[in-house]
C-alpha cells in the first residue's frame, strides 16, 4: 500500500510540473511578439483623359434689367450659333441660369462720408461643354475671338480634362502595388533566412494624379491634376508581414 501510494505521488507531482512547464511555454510564446517585415509597394500608371470640360462665361450690363436680359438673349443665340458651326452636338451644350447682380458706385464727399449710387444690373450667362471629343473642343476654346469680334463679351476658362474609367484604373494599381510589396517583402525575408508566414496588416496610402512627366507636388491629401490631358496615376500600399 505504501509503494502504491508513493508511485501515486509521483505521477501526480510529474503531471503538475510537465503541466506548469507547458503552461509557462505557452504563456511565454503568446507574450513574444512575431518577427514581422514592414514594405512599401509602389504602383504606378500613364494614361489618356478621355473627358473634357470646358466652362465660359458672357455678361451684360443695363440700368434698365429687361433690356440688359434682351441683349443678354441675343448673346446667347450668338454663342449657341458659333458652338452649332464647329460642330459641337447640342446635348453637349448646357446653358445654366441667369446670374443677377445690382451694381453700385460709391462716391465720397470732403468730409469722408461714402454714398452709393445704384448704377445699373450685371446679367452674367454661363455656358458648359462635356464632351469625349477633346481636339474639337480644344479648339473651341481657342477660337473664342470670333464671338468677341461679334459683340459678345466672352470669357474662355482654361479646358479640365477628366478620366471616366478612374475607379478600374485605381483597383488595377492597388493590385500591382500590392504585388510589389508582397515580392520586396519575399526578398527581405529570404536575405535573412526565413519566409513570409501571412499578412498581418495592410493599408493603401494616397491616390496620386499628376500632368506626365511633369515636376508637380503630390500632397498628402492626393494630387488631382485637371490640367493636362496625359496624366500619371501612382499609389501606394503599406504591409506587415509576419516572417517565420
Amino acid at each position: 500500500m505504501k509503494e502504491k501510494s508513493l508511485i501515486s505521488t509521483i505521477i501526480i507531482a510529474v503531471a503538475i510540473i510537465t503541466t506548469g512547464y507547458l503552461l509557462g511555454t505557452n504563456y511565454k510564446n503568446r507574450s513574444q511578439k512575431p518577427h514581422t517585415v514592414e514594405v512599401t509597394g509602389l504602383s504606378e500608371k500613364n494614361f489618356s483623359s478621355d473627358l473634357i470640360v470646358w466652362n465660359g462665361s458672357f455678361s451684360k450690363f443695363n440700368k434698365d434689367m429687361k433690356v440688359a436680359s434682351n441683349e443678354l438673349k441675343k448673346d446667347v443665340e450668338k454663342v449657341r450659333a458659333f458652338l452649332k458651326e464647329l460642330n459641337v452636338p447640342e446635348n453637349e451644350i448646357l446653358f445654366s441660369a441667369v446670374q443677377i447682380n445690382r451694381e453700385y458706385e460709391t462716391t465720397y464727399d470732403n468730409d469722408g462720408n461714402s454714398k452709393s449710387t445704384f448704377t445699373g444690373y450685371q446679367l452674367t450667362q454661363n455656358v458648359k461643354i462635356e464632351s469625349k471629343n477633346i481636339k474639337l473642343i480644344e479648339k473651341v476654346s481657342r477660337d473664342v475671338s470670333g464671338l468677341i469680334d461679334d459683340g459678345v463679351e466672352f470669357y474662355s476658362e482654361s479646358p479640365m480634362f477628366y478620366y471616366t474609367k478612374l475607379s478600374d484604373l485605381k483597383l488595377q494599381l492597388i493590385e500591382e502595388a500590392t504585388k510589389d510589396a508582397r515580392l520586396r517583402a519575399d526578398k527581405i525575408a529570404e536575405n535573412s533566412g526565413g519566409s513570409i508566414k501571412r499578412l498581418l496588416e495592410g493599408d493603401m496610402g494616397v491616390f496620386q494624379i499628376t500632368a506626365r512627366n511633369s515636376n508637380e507636388d503630390y500632397s498628402w491629401g492626393g494630387a488631382f491634376n485637371t490640367t493636362s490631358q496625359e496624366k500619371t496615376a501612382s499609389i501606394t500600399v503599406h504591409l506587415v508581414f509576419e516572417v517565420r
